[in-house]
């Protein structure tokens, strides 16, 4: 999947209000980036892709492929 801007923007957004409204510090994001990053490298990345495809597939109103 590819990541789409509009997502990468609502993501950014939830992490700015977390970071402002929720008392999230910046070592909490840091560790959250790198649990990221070293998750997509992992085998769970395909079905987490898979997952998160149908995700947005299914808020979005579209049919999965």
């Amino acid at each position: 999947m590819t990541v789409s801007v509009p997502l990468v923007v609502i993501l950014a957004a939830v992490a700015f209000v977390a970071w402002r409204y929720m008392g999230l510090r910046l070592w909490h994001a840091a560790v959250c980036l790198l649990f990221g990053f070293f998750l997509a490298a992992t085998s769970a990345a395909p079905e987490i892709d898979r997952l998160v495809t149908g995700l947005v597939g299914w808020i979005a109103g579209s049919p999965p492929r």
